[in-house]
């Protein structure tokens, strides 16, 4: 909420008038005595992290703030005034609404084509802080005009602090998805959002970043609309940056639009995407790791070719490293991403996830509480397993040297009942048969006889 919604912080006052005071005078017919009180209020609601907001709504500030936007003669009450309102609609949503309600809105949207930046300015801050309350108030704000004005702003010549507040509206613009705006507004933002993305400022790249990360976050059309504006190749530039506030934006966007369908994803590979991966799978901050092992789940999804990509890159052993050091989060994506190969695979690509040790990663999370998680292994294991043909025995051989056979016969007792009949399965189908329990008699016995034979009494045991 304090991210979408943003107040404008003044200088503290220390001014005994009373609140109910302040509010009577600030409708004096007096235009000095109306500008000093309305400029009081303002002060007060930029006082430090508890503003008495409540307090000066219960007083009747907001219909008295909102009547003083259609002063034109007055351009300094009009700025004072919209700075007040901004500041309240940067409260909670009982205060936000509390200022709609009183008719602010089309009064805002007017202002943006005030002769005066500082007041166009500031009435796009608080437009952002009632569209960040929420869908209602977004689609309110939208049917009200803002979105053509707003757009309007994003040129070469807007001063770069103007500039900063306009695509942070713009991203609260695309935010919401339930419902996510309309195609008439997002097909509107895009061409902004273009040119945004290419901004050299990371203050305008971060919001332009989330915006589209916002856009992409949806139904298969919804991606498509994104990458048909052309911007896909600008965002996946921006995977190399090293300032996280713009990179963790980047790296959802992108993964967003690999949960698409198979020509989007090809779409985001074509724009050279898995080169900047080697370097976020092994990023310090477990967050953007984790974003990163999300999207290659989602491209290990994908087709042959596309795994195939993965691992022209280098990326599976980050991947099985992620699943064995990563925070639980990581590893959950990480899971993902393996078991995900074993059903889109090749036989060969399973081949070569299993030499990288994947079983003994995989075999290594199977005791953890998250039922979803262990059965998406379980699944891997079994994908390996079934598609192995004459390797099957050396990878039975593996999960049981790891414990992972172990695990899997506890796994039969588990309270889901696909995870005990997937168990089951695995222990019944690979694990029972006469040749494996043969070859394991036989190292059983090979193991005894190498090295516990000079413990036996002469004669051997007598039972």
């Amino acid at each position: 909420k304090q991210w979408y919604q943003r107040r404008v912080r003044g200088v503290p006052q220390n001014d005994n008038k009373d609140l109910q005071s302040l509010v009577r005078e600030a409708q004096s017919s007096d235009p000095n005595v109306k500008l000093s009180c309305v400029q009081q209020a303002r002060k007060e609601l930029s006082k430090g992290n508890n503003p008495p907001i409540d307090e000066l709504i219960r007083a009747g500030i907001v219909p008295i703030l909102v009547e003083c936007l259609d002063d034109d003669e007055n351009a300094a009450l009009q700025f004072e005034a919209t700075w007040a309102l901004t500041n309240i609609a940067s409260g909670n949503s009982d205060q936000t609404r509390e200022v709609v309600s009183k008719g602010a809105v089309p009064k805002f949207v007017r202002l943006l084509a005030s002769p005066h930046e500082h007041v166009r300015e500031q009435s796009v801050w608080a437009l952002g802080n009632i569209i960040g309350d929420g869908p209602e108030c977004r689609d309110y704000v939208i049917h009200h005009g803002v979105v053509d004005p707003v757009i309007s702003f994003v040129k070469d010549t807007t001063p770069l602090t103007f500039l900063r507040n306009i695509v942070w509206v713009i991203a609260n613009l695309c935010r919401n998805k339930d419902p996510p705006p309309s195609a008439e507004v997002v097909q509107k933002v895009l061409p902004a959002l273009f040119s945004l993305v290419q901004h050299t400022d990371n203050e305008v790249l971060t919001d332009a970043c989330w915006a589209l990360s916002y856009l992409t976050d949806g139904a298969d059309d919804q991606i498509q609309n994104v990458l048909n504006s052309g911007v896909a190749p600008f965002l996946v530039q921006h995977l190399g940056q090293t300032d996280v506030r713009v990179l963790t934006p980047a790296v959802r966007a992108v993964g967003n639009i690999v949960t698409g369908s198979e020509h989007q994803t090809q779409a985001a590979l074509d724009c050279g995407c898995l080169s900047f991966f080697p370097a976020l799978l092994q990023h310090h901050k477990e967050s953007i790791k984790k974003e990163a092992v999300w999207t290659i789940s989602n491209i290990t999804a994908g087709t042959k070719s596309q795994i195939q990509a993965v691992i022209d890159h280098g990326l599976i052993p980050l991947v099985i490293n992620a699943l064995e050091t990563g925070d639980f989060n990581t590893q959950k994506e990480a899971a993902w991403s393996v078991s995900n190969m074993t059903v889109n695979g090749t036989p060969e690509q399973i081949k070569y996830l299993i030499e990288q040790q994947a079983v003994r990663s995989m075999c290594a999370l199977l005791g953890v509480r998250d039922p979803t998680i262990v059965q998406v292994l379980l699944d891997g294991l079994n994908n390996m397993l079934e598609t192995s043909k004459d390797d099957c025995e050396d990878i039975c051989r593996m999960i049981e040297d790891c414990g992972g056979l172990d695990r899997i016969e506890e796994l039969q007792k588990h309270q889901n009942k696909q995870i005990y009949k997937l168990a089951f399965d695995i222990i019944d189908k690979f694990f029972s048969s006469e040749d494996y329990l043969e070859n394991d008699d036989e190292n059983f016995n090979f193991q005894i006889n190498s090295s516990e034979q000079q413990l036996a009494p002469e004669g051997g045991f007598n039972f």
